[in-house]
């Protein structure tokens, strides 16, 4: 199945519709540590959208915003809210990756097409996947501008204070109930990607909310996406509240690696990030459940950082609440030490923490 002519690299950008994407960049920029590095729009000569690329070291946000009425843009951002709209890969050749991909039942979001400035080319083309998201395929041969092809650079005089954000870990599809595994399916086939990592309803649940989650990955494991559907419980889950504010599949959180997850948390709330809260019981028996760490656990409970176990080390981790109006999109922390898991046993904490945010928006 795997007999592919070109490779993902690795996630490449997330570009986010939404509806004032300078003063989202700004909030991104000051309580996240992103830096802009290129920009699009008016003074470029676009004269439909509007574009900001932050970066912080592997990690690229696009934040787009339509400059008129009836655009595909805005259409998006007034059915779903702020949200992700392209999960880009890096790729080694797009036209291929484009072709194969529509060849293996994949529908063309983008045909192949080169674009150029100053700096060199590229390459993008683009497929959809589940919902309105699309994965854009990104071949950067050529290319020595700090972003894209049409972007100019931007050099500010802005000092985003990086936060310590490294790479993006993986990426959370949420899905209507009974379509996870079709779009799991579709991950095997389009890009031959595995089943990394799965989780059911008789593994994590509350007595109200449950999900199941299988996790794709790419060959080389650096791409991994999360695939979540709700499962029947006696409320309403946080993956139905989701799909019922953004009213359509889509990307529930990014997750993104620190190296240092508690200088990294502290300084995002010191700059106005909220985080899910976590009930200080979690963190009475913590050395019993996971064993020696590091850390200090009164600063984990302080942070309100969670942490997990299996057999190859722990992993810490901590939510963002939802960054937009809508209770859709959030962002997740990670420091992995040895562990490749996904938290499983930190999940009833999370949903309980959760489940308290919703009963406040009357979600339940």
């Amino acid at each position: 199945m795997n007999n592919m002519t070109y490779s993902i690299k690795g996630f490449d950008h997330c570009e986010l519709y939404v509806g004032n994407a300078k003063q989202t960049a700004y909030y991104y920029q000051n309580t996240m540590g992103f830096k802009p590095v290129a920009y699009r729009g008016l003074e470029t000569g676009d004269r439909d959208r509007v574009s900001y690329v932050l970066n912080q070291d592997h990690i690229n946000l696009v934040i787009t915003s339509p400059l008129g009425k009836n655009t595909d843009i805005g259409q998006h951002i007034d059915r779903h809210g702020d949200g992700i709209r392209d999960v880009a890969f890096t790729v080694d050749d797009s036209e291929k990756a484009w072709k194969e991909s529509l060849e293996r039942g994949a529908k063309s979001a983008m045909e192949p097409k080169e674009i150029k400035d100053s700096n060199g080319e590229s390459i993008i083309s683009a497929i959809k996947t589940f919902g309105d998201t699309i994965h854009t395929f990104v071949e950067r041969h050529n290319y020595s501008g700090s972003f894209l092809p049409g972007y100019e650079n931007i050099d500010s005089e802005w000092d985003s204070k990086s936060t310590g954000l490294v790479h993006i870990d993986h990426i959370v599809g949420n899905q209507p109930d009974g379509e996870m595994n079709s779009v799991c399916d579709f991950y095997e086939k389009v890009f031959g990607w595995h089943r990394f990592w799965t989780v059911d309803d008789k593994d994590i649940s509350t007595e109200y909310s449950a999900l199941r989650s299988i996790v794709m990955a790419n060959d080389n494991e650096i791409v991994k996406m999360p695939i979540n559907e709700p499962a029947e419980g006696l409320k309403k889950s946080q993956i139905q509240e989701f799909i019922d504010y953004y009213e359509t599949a889509g990307v529930q959180h990014l997750a993104l690696s620190t190296r240092d997850i508690i200088h990294t948390v502290k300084q995002m709330r010191n700059n106005g990030v909220d985080f899910l809260p976590t009930p200080l019981s979690y963190y009475e028996n913590l050395h019993e459940r996971i064993g020696e760490i590091d850390e200090d656990i009164e600063t984990l409970a302080e942070l309100g950082i969670l942490v997990d176990t299996d057999e190859n080390g722990y992993m810490l981790q901590i939510f963002t609440k939802p960054l937009q109006d809508r209770p859709t999109l959030f962002f997740e922390i990670i420091q992995r030490k040895g562990s490749n898991s996904f938290g499983k046993g930190n999940f009833r904490a999370l949903f309980e923490s959760i489940e308290s945010e919703q009963n406040k928006r009357g979600n339940l």
